[in-house]
């Protein structure tokens, strides 16, 4: 037998064989950025803690720089006096889109029935009182809080706010000259302000709420209104009592002076509109056409006609130089509010109902040119159009104050206007209480959206929203999901029927006659062990000691069953029962 061949050192260390590819360790294939990115978008949603991830996208904003220009540029270079560029209508044509100013022989191209914006408070209550700024930058506003409120005029997003009175504010009044703003409260309080929203004076004017200011032509004097009954003339610069106007038998709830002459008019509670000389204190006429409450009196702007507003629902225009009635609106279903006569069409009349409606009238029809029916969700108490023309700004009773702008060219139009987002129904720019990623808000019980009895948002005084997750379109563990309103298809149901829990035997139901199995819940921890309510409600974690009770009215419990009525954070449910 032959020896194995023995090679030298130096041909072993040159023929070993070595790996040249894959030296490294195996590793994971590289993830998609396409895919990290959703899963960073996922885990920041998750951790959001219930609020919206804001989009990014540009505020809808209405900008009358461009018409002005627009205008100027064409005094200079237009064929004619009369000259006009004609709107055709496409998107493309707005550049040919002048201010009210240019188009004086036509209002209706500026009623406003186009939906822009609504601006909320964080602290939500009513809006009492709106006004522009005299060179249109800003829209002031006054609330139930005793809050100023200033939003930008061009993109209708929140500056500033500032606690202007203790009471409600009922009404203000800018000067003719601008530089100054004169408010009153619910206490019969007066004050005075400078434009940068400087506290210059203050005093009790009246025993009641003040309900109306107005300025004088020269504004050297302003007349105020009060529930006291009578109307006082008080001198600006000394803050002093000139004349008390007396006559009316009950509240005053409306009072405005004539823009360029001596005369005052004002509305009161015994359905009378009264007006008198300011240089005698006499009262110089009376009228009784009102069969409630006069609401609302206000000359236009040229000093020929005066508006009134009553709560029977009717709208009537006097002319003062005939002193005559001559045109009378009906339309609204529930009393009229509030009015606005437009700044550069003088015959245009903008009002507002309890209903929530907003009317444009033209005094020569007596039907309504426009109408929006669900402008607001309560009493729409103010109106202010911008001093340019092009927007109209209302208040409301619901807490919001929304702007309302011109149909475009190219844009569809419709004589009833645009509708507003339904409350709570808001883009997720402006919404904070849903849950994040799913587009569905939680609703924890009535806490989620009105947490308490007096409180609107989330987080009042039961608990707020509690997160819930979703799978194909329904919540988890919820097998009698309502079809067509998650996406959940037949086939789900089906499968979600199969996929139940079988129910307790006889035994375990003897043995403790309260059964609720522990995983029958869902909610921000898993649920717990809840029992069905005496009126179907969901209990809360103790199941077959909290749960009856605390479900009897039918609302959600909580992690803990909430309050009485179920206002708590999240949801608890199970299959337990309730023995009484």
């Amino acid at each position: 037998m032959s020896a194995p061949l023995v090679l030298p050192s130096h041909f072993q260390q040159t023929d070993a064989w070595r790996p040249t590819r894959y030296l490294s360790p195996p590793q994971p294939p590289p993830v998609d950025p396409t895919f990290a990115r959703e899963q960073e978008i996922a885990q920041q949603r998750l951790n959001a803690e219930g609020r919206a991830v804001r989009k990014v996208k540009p505020r809808r904003t209405v900008d009358f720089n461009g018409e002005l220009s627009k205008m100027l540029l064409l005094k200079k270079v237009r064929p004619s006096t009369g000259y006009l560029p004609y709107l055709r209508p496409a998107p493309p044509y707005i550049i040919d889109l002048l201010p009210p100013k240019a188009y004086v022989d036509n209002p209706t191209t500026s009623v406003c029935t186009k939906f822009v914006h609504t601006s909320t408070n964080k602290v939500r209550c009513p809006v009492n009182v709106v006004a522009w700024t005299p060179e249109g930058r800003r829209l002031l506003t006054g609330s139930q809080s005793g809050e100023f409120t200033l939003w930008n005029g061009l993109t209708f997003n929140f500056e500033t706010i500032l606690q202007a009175h203790d009471t409600a504010v009922r009404a203000f009044a800018w000067s003719h000259s601008g530089g100054y703003l004169i408010s009153s409260d619910t206490n019969g309080n007066i004050k005075y302000f400078q434009s940068n929203m400087n506290n210059l004076a203050v005093w009790q004017g009246h025993r009641e709420a003040v309900r109306g200011v107005s300025f004088s032509p020269d504004d050297s004097r302003f007349a105020t209104g009060a529930d006291d009954s009578v109307i006082k003339l008080w001198s600006f610069e000394e803050m002093r009592e000139e004349r008390v106007l007396t006559g009316h038998g009950w509240d005053v709830k409306c009072v405005d002076w004539h823009p360029t002459k001596g005369l005052i008019v004002s509305g009161s509670k015994d359905n009378s509109v009264k007006f008198w000389d300011p240089r005698t204190a006499t009262c110089l006429s009376t009228l009784h056409q009102h069969k409630n409450t006069v609401q609302s009196c206000l000359w236009n702007p040229s000093g020929d006609f005066v508006a009134t507003a009553s709560r029977d629902q009717t709208i009537r225009v006097f002319d003062i130089r005939v002193m005559k009635e001559i045109q009378i609106f009906k339309g609204h279903k529930k009393e009229v509010c509030s009015l606005a006569w437009h700044p550069i069409h003088h015959e245009l009349l903008a009002s507002g109902g309890s209903e929530g409606a907003i009317y444009h009238w033209l005094v020569e029809s007596p039907n309504p040119i426009a109408q929006l029916d669900e402008a607001h969700d309560s009493n729409v108490w103010t109106l202010a159009w911008h001093p340019l023309g092009h927007i109209l700004c209302s208040g409301s009773n619901d807490h919001t104050t929304r702007f309302w702008c011109r149909d475009r060219p190219g844009e569809e139009t419709t004589v009833m206007g645009e509708k507003p987002p339904v409350a709570g129904q808001e883009s997720t720019e402006e919404q904070d209480d849903f849950v994040p990623g799913f587009n569905y808000q939680a609703q924890g019980g009535i806490g989620a959206q009105n947490g308490g009895f007096d409180q609107d948002g989330p987080g009042g005084a039961y608990g707020s929203a509690g997160q819930v997750s979703w799978t194909n379109g329904a919540p988890n563990g919820v097998d009698d999901f309502i079809p067509g309103l998650g996406g959940r298809t037949e086939a789900a149901l089906e499968a979600a029927k199969s996929e139940r829990a079988p129910l307790p035997s006889q035994e375990d139901m003897q043995i403790n006659p309260h059964f609720a199995p522990r995983d029958g819940g869902y909610g921000p921890r898993g649920g717990g062990g809840p029992g069905y309510g005496r009126d179907g409600g969901y209990g809360g974690r103790d199941g077959h000691r909290d749960g009856g009770y605390r479900g009897r009215d039918g609302g959600y419990g909580g992690q803990d069953g909430g309050y009485r009525e179920g206002r708590g954070r999240g949801r608890g449910r199970g299959r337990g029962r309730w023995n009484n």
